[in-house]
């Protein structure tokens, strides 16, 4: 059996209301990505660099409940904080020597359980081994990008 014969497809649709704003729907879901006022936007919803780290803590979050119930550790709550440095310079056209996306992006995963540190560094390793979203953005993806003109 083949990797493909295992592949789950998702998908998003987005479309342009300004500069900044973008109206996406994925499945029968519907959000913005907009940017801040300082930043030219309307602020009508979070910035893509936003989602992306928002999408990462919503992934971690899935994947220490699932991995904790294969251990059978008990999880009383579980809270994370993550945050990013990142330098516009690239985005903003002001220099080519620097990122465009995140220099370092930070992770604290908080958790209330009775689980000695051993076991909860096992769970860490296997959490951050396991999530989907931190492996593409800790691991080169393969992309293709295509622009097209419509008539």
């Amino acid at each position: 059996m083949s990797n493909a014969d295992h592949l789950e497809q998702f998908a998003v649709s987005a479309t342009s209301e300004s500069e900044t704003k973008t109206v996406v729907e994925a499945r029968e879901f519907e959000f913005i990505v907009d940017e801040p006022p300082a930043l030219g936007g309307s602020n009508s919803g979070p910035n893509p660099v936003e989602y992306l780290i928002g999408a990462w803590a919503g992934c971690l979050n899935v994947v220490v409940h699932t991995v904790s119930e294969e251990r059978q550790i008990d999880l009383d709550s579980v809270d994370i904080e993550i945050q990013g440095d990142l330098d516009p310079r690239k985005f903003l056209g002001a220099a080519e020597d620097v990122r465009a996306g995140y220099q370092e992006i930070q992770v604290q995963i908080d958790v209330e359980s009775d689980a000695d540190e051993e076991t909860l560094e096992a769970l860490r390793a296997e959490v951050e081994e396991r999530c989907p979203v931190g492996d593409n953005i800790g691991n080169p993806t393969s992309t293709k990008v295509a622009l097209e003109s419509i008539e």
